[in-house]
């Protein structure tokens, strides 16, 4: 494998079709698409400056490199990536690219970052952007810190560990869902999704949890949470906290510590299609029809 050290690489498609290179302390400048249709390259210590760095790449391994904030949009259309111990600062970095691993990344742009990528592996990575991870598939998350709204919209086949989302309308329009041991902020979660589970996680949502198909709680926590499960069936949640307000839920079971306010006032719904049950100690339940 040739090895390129500490070079500045300027113009356009600098290293166009590169192939077997190891690359050290290098910068690319000024200059769209410096690897584009590359293969087999490994990028160490080096500084990405402008657009378009890593398109249509294929077998790519990044460490301890810098993807400026101009070389946004860099990674589209690549099959297999693996970069470490970076900082990607650039927006709208990720599309329509495939195994895909990310660790120990801090990522404080994100914007419209990895949208309709697919077998995704992120660990140990701080993300701040909105509409992080939308129409993608096949991800898997473990130790994430993501500020931004509208995560994971659209997206399919997903499991996150120990992460906490900063996140308005997070999982909206989403299928097969797992998310263990997290905290989740935001308004509206949820929405339009179908099979989504939450075991050991705490949940504040104003107006969350709604419009769903199969959603399972297991032993969360719910804080200042209102107007929960609105047309929401197959429910099997367990919450160890009260629950600020549920309503109109279609069917299934909710089992909370206590329930401050039931309203049910649609009457297409059939109220015994959901049994709600509190704790007898601590429950205390007002029905509004």
């Amino acid at each position: 494998m040739e090895t390129i050290k500490q070079q500045l690489l300027t113009g356009e498609r600098a290293l166009f079709k590169a192939r077997d290179l190891q690359i050290e302390n290098s910068t690319f400048a000024d200059g769209e698409s410096p690897l584009k249709e590359s293969a087999n390259i490994n990028l160490t210590q080096s500084i990405f400056k402008w657009k378009y760095p890593l398109w249509y790449s294929r077998h790519i391994k990044v460490d301890n490199s810098i993807f400026e904030e101009m070389s946004r949009s860099g990674i589209w259309y690549t099959d297999d990536i693996t970069i470490t111990n970076s900082t990607l600062q650039a927006p709208k970095l990720f599309r329509r690219a495939s195994q895909i691993k990310l660790d120990h990344v801090h990522m404080p742009h994100a914007e419209e970052t990895l949208w309709n990528c697919r077998d995704i592996d992120i660990h140990d990575v701080q993300a701040a952007g909105d509409y992080f991870g939308m129409n993608s598939e096949n991800i898997t998350v473990r130790d994430f810190d993501l500020v931004g709204n509208y995560a994971f919209d659209g997206a399919k086949n997903i499991e996150i560990h120990n992460a906490t989302l900063m996140t308005k309308d997070a999982l909206w329009n989403c299928e097969n869902v797992t998310v263990y041991d997290s905290k989740i902020i935001g308004e509206y979660l949820g929405w339009n999704s179908k099979n989504v589970r939450f075991v050991n996680c705490t949940i504040e949502s104003d107006q969350g949890l709604c419009y769903m198909d199969g959603l399972k709680l297991e032993n969360c926590t719910l804080l200042n949470t209102d107007l929960a499960f609105e047309y929401c069936s197959n429910i099997d949640a367990d919450v160890n906290s009260t629950i600020d307000s549920v309503k109109n839920p279609i069917s299934g079971q909710i089992h909370a510590a206590a329930i401050t306010k039931i309203i049910m006032d649609d009457p297409e719904i059939d109220p015994h299609q959901t049994l709600i049950s509190v704790d007898s100690e601590s429950g205390v339940q007002h029905h509004a029809v």
